[in-house]
Parts: C-alpha cells; structure tokens; sequence
C-alpha cells in the first residue's frame, strides 16, 4: 500500500513538473522590463524672457516614404508591437487618450467620443442585402463597419520651432498630430480617391504611451527606438505643409501648387535653419 502511493505522488509530481514546463514558454531572449514600463523624459522648462522668436508651422509625414515605414508597420498586430495609428486608437478605446475635432479652428476644442473617432475613421454601420439560408430570400442586415489602418497614409504634425536665449540653440515642440485618411469614394464621387482629416491628438497627452511602446529597428533588434524616440529624435521624414500667417494661416497649396509648393516648403525650412544662425551672439 505503502509502495502504491510513494508511486502516485511519484507520477503527479511529474505531472505537476510538466505542466508548469509548458507554461514557461518564452520565445524571447529575455524579458523585456525597459520599453514596456519607460516614462517620456520631460522637457527643459522654457521661460517666456528667453524665447527670442518663434514660428507655428504645419508637416506632413508620408507614411509611405522608406524612412517612415516603421509608424505604417505592422498593418496588423504583432508581437508587441502596432503602427502608429492602431496605437492610437488603442489609446483612445483602453488608455484614455482624448481625441478632438478637425472641424473647428482651435484643434483642441471639441473632444470625441470613441463612436465619433470610428465613424471619422471609416468604421460605419452599413445595410445589406443576406441571402436567408432557410427561406431563400434576401433581408436587409445590418454590418458594422471595421477601422481600416492601412488608409492612413499621412500625419499631420503642429509644432512650434523657438529660439531660446538661455540655451542659445534652436528647438521645437510637437503640440500635436492627425492621421490623414486616403479611401475610395463612394458612387457619387466616382469612384476618386479622397483625403480627409480624422481627429487630432494632444502630442504631450500621448507621449507616456508612446515611451511604452517600441518601433521596429531593422539594424538591430536588441536596440529598439520607441514612438516618442521617433517624435523627439525627428526620426522621420517630412515636409512643411503651412505655416503660421496674415492670411488665416493658409496652407501652402492655396497660393501654389507643384514645385513651387515645394520650393516654399523648403524656403521656410531653410528661414528656420538660418534664423539659428543669425542668432549666435545671443
């Protein structure tokens, strides 16, 4: 009796031993404690009598140029990592994250609901017409419409570049972005591609989940650049879309169009590149 159960515990503690072997599954080198668990590093404090000049401007970020590839990847989840924009509506359904209107000047007036952020994001309830598999006939059914990420093609950043005395060098805050959709029309529009703003996002609202998440480096895995590195590194590229002015801030592409549009655009960058300069003695 006595040898009947020395073997029964024998066997459960193998058992017990080979379930908790299949629980320690890890296809990781290491547990990674850094990225998921980082806080953004605050800015230096800027003084109102040390900012010398300063210029409110409008970018573009194409997610299709090679070196902004890593915010349109994945498409999809994967791992631990999303793109840009699945990150962000991560953060507007789970983290809290508010949304504003486009509509309105001020881009951080209005808040969004969740509902209002699908519904700008191309996710609308659609009607059908089902086949009933018992009667044969066709009803109207009601599908719900799914955020196609892959449609955002573009993000608009605002940001304000500064002197400041104290430092005596050039810098910029992001104050905030807006992913840019890219869809087919409907019937009426021909079948045309269209653009249209979505929502903006507060940029120092959002850095906190940025620092927690990373972006794929294809030089080297163990080294991964998180979202906020991107922003506050300007890994990225880009081009000036409009800049603060007399004329209701108008973009660049209602007075010129083409190469002119990007030789202003680049006129600008430089004014700002040369302003740094022209600044030394302070």
């Amino acid at each position: 009796m006595k040898r009947l159960f020395f073997i029964l515990i024998v066997l459960l503690g193998f058992g017990a031993a080979d379930m908790v072997h299949a629980q320690e599954v890890n296809t990781e080198l290491y547990t990674k404690d850094h990225v998921p668990n980082r806080r953004p590093i605050p800015y230096a404090h800027v003084r109102e009598a040390d900012v010398l000049w300063a210029k409110k401007i409008w970018r573009v970020i194409d997610l299709r140029e090679k070196i902004n590839l890593p915010m349109y990847y994945p498409t999809t989840k994967m791992d631990d990592r999303y793109s840009l924009i699945d990150l962000l509506i991560y953060g507007i359904q789970y983290e809290g994250l508010t949304a504003y209107s486009t509509k309105t000047e001020d881009e951080f007036q209005v808040p969004l609901t969740v509902e209002q952020v699908m519904r700008e994001m191309g996710a609308v309830a659609d009607t059908t017409m089902i086949r009933n598999a018992e009667t044969g006939m066709y009803e109207e059914k009601v599908v719900g419409g799914e955020v196609r990420s892959t449609e955002i093609k573009q993000i608009m950043l605002k940001e304000i570049w500064f002197f400041d005395r104290k430092y005596s060098r050039m810098d910029v805050r992001i104050i905030g972005l807006c992913p840019i959709r890219e869809y087919v029309g409907g019937e009426g529009d021909q079948g045309q591609v269209r653009k249209s703003q979505t929502f903006w996002i507060y940029f120092p609202e959002a850095r906190g989940l940025f620092a927690r998440h990373e972006v794929f480096n294809p030089r080297n895995d163990a080294q991964r650049r998180t979202f906020d590195d991107i922003f506050i590194k300007r890994y990225f590229g880009s081009y000036i879309y409009k800049e603060a002015n007399v004329y209701n801030n108008r973009r660049i592409e209602e007075f010129t169009a083409g190469m002119e549009a990007m030789m202003e655009s680049e006129r600008i960058k430089q004014e700002i590149f040369e302003k740094e300069h022209d600044m030394w003695e302070f």
